[in-house]
């Protein structure tokens, strides 16, 4: 018995052990199985966020395959857990789930080149072995938010995340403060104070956190010996600069702090940061001399101090300058709007022959231009306006020749003497102001002939006298011309009128012959209260009857024409120069209209490639679809207004055909130019050919060919002729990527007299165009449609996408932008040009910071033409001054961008 119960408890006990054991295996298969589960569920919630799988990856994401074997989902060998996600490049839009903190083990996330938005996930902060995060950039062990639309604020977890190398969040709408840990942090929307805390990143090289509104001042720290740029350009920051900076900052290469509400005097400590190149406090409040001592900074590339209190109007204020044979190396000095005193060291022309910009204007200077300012061969803008300086304008000053782009400002000051001929040398000169000055004599004709490349020229308020060169057709591109206040006389150039660009010309109080230009066109009034004689009346009659019976002659003759040829000749709504093409010609040379020749559809019909016999070039064949309402009212809109015009910038009329087709129905078609190139809708937004990509510098020369166009239509023809379908898909673009207005099946022809460009008032109560290009209320909004397709240019965006709802519109969301500062709005293409570009200007300073100056112009003009009130919006003309205005600063970067043609 005693065996038996022995037995029994050796057998309870085996039992025990073996349920034990098998408790413990089966624990991390469970756990395993649990975990598993956890992540499939995080993963089908991340899918169930995101939208336009278009790619179809997202399809294998079910229940019918282990989570792991997902596309795009890699999971450890030994836990099998999610370990990496990779869902870059496939156009999925939508927001990040919060359940993607539960993937504990992941280590690698790239969502890069897709188009999420939202918040940042709090939860993202839990992830602790994260290394790689890319959402824009890839750049391994950075989290790289870059150029998305992501809001909220900067989760305090991110700094959880101990193996987090790099955090670039640049040009997103993220809001709040920076946090203590983090240091590479650059054009973000945020408010507050610099924390003292970030002495404590020993190791931070570069800190950029311009473009915000910092407040507060610059806090005195201590262990940044490591860094190397301090970029805080374009916030609210106040207060003096830490005396110490030179010292506590050694190894500086780039102090970036204009643009600020600085007080107080530059530390004299500055002069021990002997790797400075790079020294920018414009627009500040900075006062008293700049030190002396800033000659040991012989590193200096750039010296910028503009638009400060600097000086005291005494001598000395520029000793400063003393020691130029130490700034061998400086490309750009600006000191111009301060208190500066003191005649310009002829040394300055001695020692910076690497000068590419020379601003010393708006200050107390005195004497004379150096005369070895001819030495300064690199020079390209050349800025003395409003200054003390007197004497004759150098003779050297024409060795500044081999320049892309020279602006010379010597305005507002006391120059005598005459305009010396050596400026002919200068060819590329685009800007030209010596107005309000002493000057006198007569303009040397030889300037109008070197002059290719102006746009801007102001000789006003001089004593200038004779008359105006002859021959001035080589300037063709002026905008601007101001000569006023002059005793000119003589008559005024008839080359002038060569000036195709030309929208401002000032001449008041000389005294020039009438000015004999070409009659315009005008219909002459009506005299009322004539009685027409009996005479008059008989001869009216007779010419009526007259030509009824030759009206019934040609019916009858063209119906008999019909039955024998089964075709209807067509009959031109234009004149006899026209070319004359049946409906016969146009079914062959488009081979009968077939989809391979089809280019391109719309409302009213569809558009066809066709290449006539005795042509060698191709036609674009537009055939009306007339079984659609208003095709045949379009069709006779678009002949009238074509009929009255002809503009470079305009599309080329052939002919039109007017006839019957094979089946005895009603035909019309326009017959116009072909452009190789397409529209620009396609150069915008057709995303699967990448090589279809327009350059900031294209995009800019199309800005100004649209604008030409519609400143003829409404300034330039006998009658206003008012687009109503101005957008991307009826601009066109030929060889040369030229830029041509299309469509005028809308279009309306206004009396000069009575009508009203841009007001509210309309003759129609159906607002004509398309969505998103029509200005609210007013369907005459030409302009207003121009200034949204400057948006669409820059933004790369539609003004129907989807993220413009709720009283967001594209103009609403570029003009939040501007006063916000924020780049972001920007077309990522265009901001990759700039990375593409950042090695060729990476050696010219501040030319990036020019390059983002010229992206924001564009989108000012584009946000003052779409404004709502439409005597609010910019005038077109205005327009193209400042859009010429953009192109010549674009010109003096060097950046072109890459040409995808």
């Amino acid at each position: 018995m005693e065996i038996f119960s022995l037995k029994n408890q050796w057998i309870n006990l085996l039992s025990i052990i073996i349920f034990t054991l098998l408790s413990i295996s089966s624990k991390p298969a469970t756990l395993a199985l649990r975990s598993n589960e956890n992540n499939m569920l995080a993963l089908l919630s991340l899918k169930d966020q995101l939208v336009g799988d278009s790619h179809g990856v997202l399809t294998s994401w079910n229940a019918s395959f282990h989570c792991c074997q997902w596309q795009g989902v890699q999971c450890g060998r030994q836990h099998q857990r999610v370990v990496s996600l990779n869902m870059s490049g496939l156009s999925l839009a939508g927001f990040i789930s919060p359940t993607v903190g539960n993937l504990t083990f992941l280590r690698e996330v790239d969502f890069s080149h897709n188009k999420l938005q939202g918040s940042i996930p709090r939860e993202v902060g839990h992830l602790k072995r994260l290394v790689y995060l890319s959402l824009e950039f890839n750049h391994l062990n950075e989290i790289a938010f870059t150029a998305n639309n992501i809001t909220g604020e900067i989760p305090v977890s991110f700094g959880d995340m101990k193996n987090l190398m790099k955090l670039h969040l640049a040009y997103n709408l993220l809001i709040g403060g920076i946090l203590a840990s983090l240091g590479n942090i650059s054009t973000l929307k945020l408010k507050g104070t610099i924390p003292s805390s970030l002495g404590k990143l020993s190791n931070l090289e570069h800190m950029y956190i311009g473009t915000n509104k910092l407040s507060g001042s610059v806090p005195p720290v201590h262990n940044f010996s490591s860094l190397l740029v301090l970029d805080a350009t374009e916030n609210q920051l106040s207060g003096n600069l830490p005396p110490e900076i030179g010292y506590t900052f050694p190894n500086l290469e780039a102090i970036l702090i204009g643009l600020n509400q600085l007080t107080g005097e530059i530390p004299r400590s500055i002069s021990n940061i002997f790797s400075l190149e790079l020294f920018d406090i414009a627009l500040n409040g900075f006062t008293g001399l700049v030190p002396e001592n800033m000659g040991n900074l012989r590193n200096l590339l750039v010296l910028t101090i503009s638009g400060n209190y600097l000086g005291s109007g005494k001598p000395g204020d520029l000793s400063f300058l003393s020691s130029l044979s130490n700034w061998s190396r400086l490309q750009s000095l600006g000191t111009n709007y301060n208190h500066l005193y003191r005649v310009i060291p002829d040394s300055i022309a001695n020692f910076l022959i690497r000068l590419e910009e020379l601003l010393m204007g708006d200050n107390q200077i005195i004497g004379r231009i150096p005369q070895g300012i001819g030495n300064l061969i690199n020079l390209d803008l050349m800025e003395m306006k409003g200054t003390f300086i007197a004497g004759e304008i150098p003779i050297s000053i024409g060795n500044l020749q081999n320049l892309e782009g020279l602006y010379l400002d010597l305005s507002n000051n006391k120059f005598a003497g005459t305009i010396p001929l050596s400026l002919k040398q200068c060819t590329n000169l685009q800007k030209l102001d010596l107005s309000t000055n002493n000057l006198n004599g007569s303009i040397p004709y030889q300037l109008f002939g070197a002059f290719e490349r102006l746009i801007y020229l102001n000789l006003s308020h001089n004593s200038f006298t004779g008359s105006l060169p002859s021959d001035m057709r080589n300037i063709k591109n002026l905008v601007e011309f101001y000569i006023h206040n002059y005793n000119f006389h003589g008559e005024i150039p008839m080359t002038l009128g060569e000036s195709l660009e030309l929208t401002t010309f000032f001449m008041q109080k000389n005294s020039f012959h009438e000015i004999q230009l070409p009659k315009c066109f005008s219909k002459k009034p009506k005299e009322k209260g004539k009685v027409l004689s009996t005479k008059t009346i008989v001869s009216i009659i007779i010419s009526i009857l007259l030509d009824s019976i030759l009206v019934v002659l040609l019916v009858y003759h063209s119906l008999r024409h019909k039955a024998r040829r089964g075709t209807f000749m067509p009959s031109s709504l234009f004149d006899k120069g026209y070319l004359r093409l049946s409906y016969k010609e146009l079914l062959e040379c488009t081979h009968g209209f077939t989809s391979s020749n089809l280019i391109g559809t719309g409302n009213f019909g569809s558009v066809y490639k066709g290449v006539l016999y005795q042509h060698e070039k191709p036609l674009a064949v537009k055939v009306l679809n007339l079984r659609n309402h208003g095709a045949a009212r379009s069709f006779i809109a678009e002949c009238k207004a074509l009929r009255k015009i002809q503009h470079r910038n305009l599309l080329k009329i052939i002919t039109s055909c007017s006839s019957i087709d094979y089946q005895g129905n009603e035909f019309k078609a326009l017959v116009f130019e072909f452009m190789p190139n397409g529209s620009l809708e396609s150069w915008l937004h057709e995303q699967h050919d990448q090589s279809r990509y327009l350059n900031f510098a294209q995009r800019l020369d199309i800005a100004i060919d649209m604008a030409n166009a519609i400143n003829y239509l409404h300034h330039g023809c006998e009658t206003i002729i008012v687009h109503y379908d101005l957008k991307p898909s009826n601009v066109l673009l030929d060889d040369d990527m030229v830029a041509h207005v299309a469509n005028f099946g809308l279009a309306k022809l206004l009396s000069t007299v009575t009508s009203n460009i841009g007001s509210d008032q309309t003759s129609s109560s159906v607002i004509k165009g398309t969505i998103g290009y029509v200005a609210p209320v007013s369907p005459e909004g030409d302009i207003y449609s121009y200034g949204i397709m400057l948006l669409e240019m820059i933004t790369g965006r539609r003004p129907t996408c989807g993220l413009f709802h709720h009283g967001l519109s594209l103009h609403n969301f570029c003009k939040m932008a501007l006063q916000e500062g924020l780049n972001e709005i920007f077309d990522v293409r265009l901001v990759e040009e700039i990375g593409v570009n950042r090695k060729r200007i990476r050696n010219k300073p501040n030319m990036e910071a020019k390059i983002w100056e010229c992206f924001v112009s564009f989108t000012k003009i584009g946000v003052s033409c779409s404004t709502e009130v439409a005597t609010d919006r910019l005038r077109i003309r205005d327009a193209i001054i400042e859009l010429h205005a953009t192109k010549a600063r674009l010109l003096r970067t060097g950046f072109y961008g890459r040409d995808n043609r």
